[in-house]
C-alpha cells in the first residue's frame, strides 16, 4: 500500500509559547512531548499516534518538513529505491532520532521541501479511546479539530524561465508515491500551464495540494471538522481570541470543502476544512478549473480571490 496518510508537519514559530496557546485554545490540540532542544510536540483529539504538528522555534516562519506515514516499515526501502530511481537522493534516519518514531526516509521534493516517510510512531490512542467510544470527549478546547488533514505548499512558478514545480512535484508524487490527481486549475494557452494540484492516497479530496509562486513555502497547514456549523463555531472561537482572520467562513469549488483561514502567532496560515466533498477513486476523471473560473474554484460564493492569499505565505 505504501504512503497511508500525513503523519505530522513541523513548524517553526517565533514564539513558543504564544504558538502552543494558539494551537492549544484557537484550534484545539494538546501538548503531548517536549524534547530537549524546545521543541514541542502536539495532536489533535481524534489523533492516535503521539504527535501530528511540531512546533520549533526560530527568527522565521514556515515549515521545516512534512511526514507522511507508510503502512509497513518495508515500504520505506521499496521506496527509496523508486525515489533514487527517480533522481532524488535519499537518507535512511535510524530510529528515535526523532522522538518516539522509527527510521525515516528523507529527502527533497522538486520544489524544495523537506519531506520525510515513515513506518512507525507511538500509538496513544484517540481520546474516546477505541473500546464502546463516544463521539467526542469531554474538556474540548477551542474549535475541536478531530485531525490535522493536509498541508498545501507552494512551489516555484515562473513560466516564461519554463520553471513549474508544481507540474514536478505532481508527476514525482504520481508516478513515484503512487498518489493520484483529483483536481487542478489550469492557466495560458489552451490550459497549458498548471498552475495547482490536488492530489490523493485515499478517498478523501486531497492528501496533499501544490500551488505556484514566486518561491516554495508553506502556504498553510489544514485540520478537519465535521461540519459547517463546526467551521463556525471556529470562527467565532477566532473572533473571541482576537486572531487574524486571512478569509472568513466559506466553501471552495476545488474539493467542495467548506473551510476558514486563519495565522497563527506567528504568520503560519491555518486552515479549519470540513466536509469531504466527495469520494475520491482513482478512476475518478481529473476535475480541471479554467483560467477564467481559478477565482471561483478557490472562493466559490464570490468568485474572486481574496488579496493576499497566494502571495502571503511562509
Amino acid at each position: 500500500m505504501g504512503v497511508m496518510r500525513i503523519g505530522h508537519i513541523s513548524i517553526r514559530v517565533m514564539d513558543l509559547e504564544a504558538a502552543v496557546k494558539h494551537y492549544e485554545n484557537v484550534v484545539g490540540l494538546k501538548v503531548t512531548h517536549r524534547d530537549a532542544q524546545g521543541a514541542v510536540y502536539m495532536k489533535c483529539w481524534d489523533e492516535w499516534d503521539k504527535y501530528s504538528v511540531v512546533l520549533t522555534l526560530s527568527d522565521q516562519a514556515g515549515m521545516n518538513h512534512v511526514a507522511y506515514k507508510v503502512e509497513k516499515n518495508a515500504d520505506l526501502d521499496d521506496l527509496k529505491g523508486r525515489i533514487e530511481k527517480f533522481g532524488i537522493q535519499t537518507e535512511l534516519v535510524a530510529a528515535g532520532s526523532m522522538p518516539f518514531v522509527g527510521r525515516m526516509l528523507q529527502f527533497t521534493l522538486p520544489s524544495g521541501h523537506d519531506m520525510y516517510l515513515y513506518a512507525e510512531k507511538e500509538c496513544v490512542g484517540t481520546d474516546v479511546g477505541s473500546t464502546n467510544p463516544d463521539p467526542w470527549p469531554d474538556g474540548l478546547r477551542g474549535a475541536g479539530v478531530h485531525w490535522l488533514d493536509h498541508c498545501l505548499l507552494m512551489c516555484e512558478m515562473n513560466p516564461e524561465k519554463g520553471i513549474n514545480k508544481v507540474a514536478e512535484n505532481t508527476r514525482f508524487f504520481i508516478d513515484v508515491l503512487d498518489f493520484f490527481q483529483t483536481e487542478q486549475v489550469t492557466v495560458g494557452p489552451q490550459g497549458s500551464i498548471q498552475l495547482a494540484s490536488f492530489l490523493s492516497h485515499s478517498s478523501k479530496p486531497h492528501d496533499i495540494a501544490f500551488v505556484g509562486g514566486e518561491r516554495a513555502g508553506l502556504h498553510h497547514l489544514s485540520f478537519f471538522l465535521d461540519s459547517w456549523h463546526d467551521i463556525l463555531k471556529a470562527a467565532d472561537v477566532m473572533a473571541k481570541n482576537k486572531v487574524r482572520i486571512d478569509v472568513a467562513p466559506t466553501r471552495h469549488g476545488l474539493t467542495r470543502g467548506e473551510t476558514i483561514y486563519f495565522f497563527d502567532p506567528s504568520g503560519n496560515r491555518n486552515e479549519t476544512f470540513a466536509g469531504l466533498g466527495y469520494q475520491a477513486q482513482r478512476d475518478k476523471p481529473v476535475v480541471t478549473w479554467t483560467e477564467d473560473q481559478a477565482g471561483r474554484s478557490i472562493f466559490y460564493h464570490t468568485g474572486v480571490m481574496a488579496e493576499g492569499f497566494t502571495t502571503v505565505y511562509t
